[in-house]
């Protein structure tokens, strides 16, 4: 970009040959000559001035304003002895130029021209586009959750009990004349029991 920017600012620059042809000269017209060409030109900030002429026999000097009509070569803005001169325009207003030489001036070598401020250009600016609307959906709302629905419960009949399979009735036998056998051990106590018995009845025998 910057290149470009200084490549545009060059083109914009205008080089202008004083005289044309005619060269930096003392003119057959005097210095109506010069007078005419510049009248023909447009002069802008930046552009530049090319003097043409032969070496050691002109030269051009930038005077003041006070100096341009009288001739005066002394204490000149800015001194070009050597061929081609080329000077650059910085300042906008009037410039005024003459040859140094001795009576080159007074015999109309001599250039007065106008210079305007360089056109200042804003800058383009590139409008930027509006951003693309999003693709996303706007945010719905939240439905609320649902309401849970109690479910009705079913009463449970009881079940009526269950015999078990392994309790049984009991079974009673009968007609069986055979009377139950006597507990174990109940022999042998009798039988330890009646000596005893026998032995106390005695007793009381004797003592009577």
């Amino acid at each position: 970009m910057v290149a470009s920017m200084h490549f545009h600012g060059a083109m914009a620059q205008t080089t202008h040959v004083v005289g044309d042809t005619l060269g930096w000269t003392i003119a057959p017209g005097g210095a109506a000559a010069y007078t005419t060409w510049a009248s023909q030109q447009s002069f802008t900030v930046g552009d530049s001035l090319v003097f043409n002429f032969m070496n050691g026999q002109h030269d051009v000097a930038e005077v003041a304003a006070a100096a341009y009509d009288p001739c005066t070569s002394t204490n000149p803005i800015s001194l070009t002895t050597t061929s081609p001169a080329s000077l650059t325009l910085t300042t906008a207003g009037t410039h005024y130029y003459i040859c140094t030489f001795t009576s080159h001036c007074q015999a109309g070598q001599k250039l007065t021209i106008n210079v305007s401020a360089a056109a200042t250009t804003p800058p383009s600016v590139t409008p930027t586009p509006p951003p693309s609307p999003s693709t996303t959906n706007p945010r719905t709302p939240t439905s609320p959750p649902p309401t849970a629905t109690p479910t009705p419960t079913t009463p449970t009949e009881p079940c009526p009990p269950t015999s078990s399979p392994s309790a049984s009735p009991p079974t009673i036998v009968t007609g069986s004349t055979t009377p139950p056998p006597p507990p174990s051990g109940g022999a042998s106590s009798f039988n330890a029991i009646l000596p005893a018995s026998l032995l106390a009845i005695g007793l009381a025998f004797l003592n009577y």
